[in-house]
């Protein structure tokens, strides 16, 4: 991998970890304007329990060996704590007492979806 390709796949990572905090503060925005202040805490934290996961697995890629074995050991053990870090930031979101889960599932599949985007800007 080239030293131009190693900065233009960091800066579609920082591009994309961007998009899901503009989609999640958007999505907040607009729960803002519609709804009460539990509602917007909700739509922020669902797009946070996209977004935390992500940037991790993102800055632990870009810090990755060039070595083809050591990288996809490094993908797996990553996208493994990604999916760990998921599972236990929606398991304290349904600790909230009287979470509104319409607000946090949209705005972590609004979050999600940056990724779908991004494939097909690409």
């Amino acid at each position: 991998m080239t030293n131009y390709e190693m900065i233009n796949n960091a800066s579609l990572v920082i591009n994309v970890l961007r998009y899901q905090i503009f989609i999640t503060c958007f999505i907040s925005l607009i729960f803002s304007l519609i709804t009460d202040s539990l509602s917007v805490l909700c739509a922020f934290y669902g797009g946070m329990i996209a977004f935390l996961p992500n940037a991790y697995f993102g800055f632990r890629l870009m810090k990755s060996t060039k070595e083809p074995k050591k990288f996809l050991n490094s993908f797996y053990i990553g996208e493994l704590f990604k999916l760990v870090l998921t599972a236990i930031l929606f398991f304290l979101a349904f600790k909230i007492p009287d979470i509104k889960l319409l607000p946090l599932l949209t705005s972590y599949v609004g979050a999600q979806s940056v990724f779908w985007f991004a494939l097909l800007m690409r």
